[in-house]
């Protein structure tokens, strides 16, 4: 079963992490670029896409995930080890690709996203927000 655009480039993140030590900046750049590309190509088959809605999630994953990843890379040169902190980050980026995406696709596409995975991580991020508002 195709995994959800968030769940593969989280888990990708994370792993990216971790191997990016020995990479030079131009090898993760490339990365960077090669997992969007192809998680756009992904969605834009699951989704059956036009090229107007291929070039907007193009453009709303490529900003939202370089924000995210700049954040990450402010808060580890700041040396954070809050995982908490981190999660609260991923989150504020993961809802801002949520609503831009929603924005793009029809109803019915909206609907095939939600079932893919997208439902499910927007309930994952409602529980831990309201786990931190306690």
């Amino acid at each position: 079963m195709k995994k959800i655009l968030v769940t593969l480039l989280l888990c990708a993140a994370g792993i990216t992490a971790l191997a990016q030590e020995n990479k030079t900046p131009e090898q993760q750049e490339k990365e960077f670029y090669e997992a969007i590309e192809n998680q756009v190509t992904r969605l834009t088959e699951m989704l059956e896409l036009d090229d107007a809605q291929v070039f907007y999630l193009d453009s709303i994953l490529t900003h939202d995930y370089k924000c995210m990843q700049d954040e990450f890379g402010d808060m580890s040169a700041a040396k954070v080890s809050n995982s908490d902190l981190f999660y609260a980050v991923q989150d504020k980026w993961m809802e801002q690709i949520y609503q831009s995406v929603h924005k793009i696709l029809s109803e019915e596409q909206w609907n095939k996203y939600l079932k893919a995975g997208a439902a499910r991580d927007k309930k994952a991020r409602e529980k831990r927000a309201a786990k931190k508002n306690k």
